[in-house]
């Protein structure tokens, strides 16, 4: 199995004092993405990494089971996943499952088809260790001034909300510790869209989209209703989502991580790209760079769960985050083998 294999790797690095390479894999209900890195001074240095959209929860809006052709395109990325976990000799991974396995009844057998063809041990997790994950992946961009933070993560399948509050100690301690509420909406960008439709938006299917988020963040938003009294009080998004948005908005002529990963967004704009998407048919949002034709049908319902969120927590800042639950993964595995003490001895 893989997982000998990563042990005997671990040891083999451990014999020769080599760098430690770590895995983390989220195959969620419309992406699968991989990263790879290595221990830093402060967190990590990716050494590679992987992305790919597959749709593995298409149909999962109007019923309850993976498709064939879903599970093959999924399959497929997750070989090359595997390949290149064993090209790099990691020594430690955690593969995680999100809400499409958690959903279709022919999950179980899904898992258990990519155990046997592929030697991957794929961990369903629960929704809150999935909230968990997406704070602890993101949580180092919340503004060191703020008292209290929304941090949301707009899935394929599920939305995950929480509040932090209260200051983080020191840059390395766990961020979770500050969580004083959280949800997980049954509701993404693919379930959304299947359930609305996603290539015609008019602004009365938009408002539609809005309204059935609002409703299912009653209950958060009512826990979480004194989030917005903080100091320096923030929202916090990690997806393709939100970073879709400011991609827009800064008119890159192709997608930057680089000038996405850690912007920051203000009220006003972010409403001007969502109207500005709006206006825009299947083929204009196709077209544009930061969006492209395997996602052009997701965007609006995207904006939608955005603006939800935005009118239960009304502010004028954004950071928005290009990481999440991988580098949750990464920072729980290091932090559980005390990368960061051996590293001060």
């Amino acid at each position: 199995m893989l997982a000998a294999r990563v042990h005997e790797t671990a040891k083999r690095n451990l014999r020769h004092h080599a760098p430690r390479s770590y895995a983390a894999l989220d195959l969620g209900t419309n992406n699968c993405r991989l990263l790879i890195a290595e221990p830093a001074s402060v967190g990590f240095r990716v050494v590679d990494a992987f992305s790919r959209i597959v749709r593995l929860g298409e149909g999962l809006g109007h019923g309850n089971q993976l498709s064939d052709d879903a599970i093959d395109r999924t399959l497929e990325a997750l070989r090359v996943c595997r390949d290149k976990m064993m090209a790099k000799g990691v020594a430690r991974a955690r593969l995680v499952a999100t809400e499409a396995c958690r959903l279709a009844e022919n999950g179980p057998s899904f898992i258990e088809r990519v155990r046997n063809d592929l030697d991957l041990d794929l961990e369903v997790v629960d929704r809150q260790t999935e909230a968990y994950l997406a704070v602890t992946g993101c949580a180092s961009l919340v503004d060191p001034k703020a008292q209290s933070v929304i941090v949301f993560d707009i899935g394929g399948g599920s939305t995950e909300v929480a509040w932090l509050d209260g200051a983080a100690p020191h840059a390395l301690a766990d961020p979770c510790n500050r969580i004083r509420a959280w949800d997980s909406l049954p509701v993404g960008v693919v379930t959304l869209a299947e359930r609305h439709g996603g290539i015609h938006v008019t602004r009365e299917g938009f408002e539609d989209m809005v309204g059935e988020v609002s409703e299912r963040l009653i209950d958060f938003a009512a826990i979480a209703a004194g989030a917005g009294e903080g100091p320096h009080f923030h929202l916090l998004g990690t997806s393709g989502t939100v970073t879709t948005v400011g991609g827009i908005h800064l008119r890159l002529p192709r997608y930057d991580r680089r000038r996405v990963d850690g912007m920051w967004m203000r009220s006003g704009d972010i409403s001007t790209v969502i109207q500005q998407l709006l206006h825009c048919n299947f083929d204009q949002r196709a077209a544009n760079p930061c969006i492209g034709k395997d996602r052009a049908d997701l965007v609006l319902a995207g904006c939608a769960i955005l603006e939800a969120i935005r009118r239960a927590f009304p502010s004028d800042r954004l950071r928005i985050a290009d990481r999440g639950l991988r580098e949750g993964i990464l920072m729980n595995m290091m932090r559980e083998d005390s990368v960061w003490q051996e590293s001060h001895r």
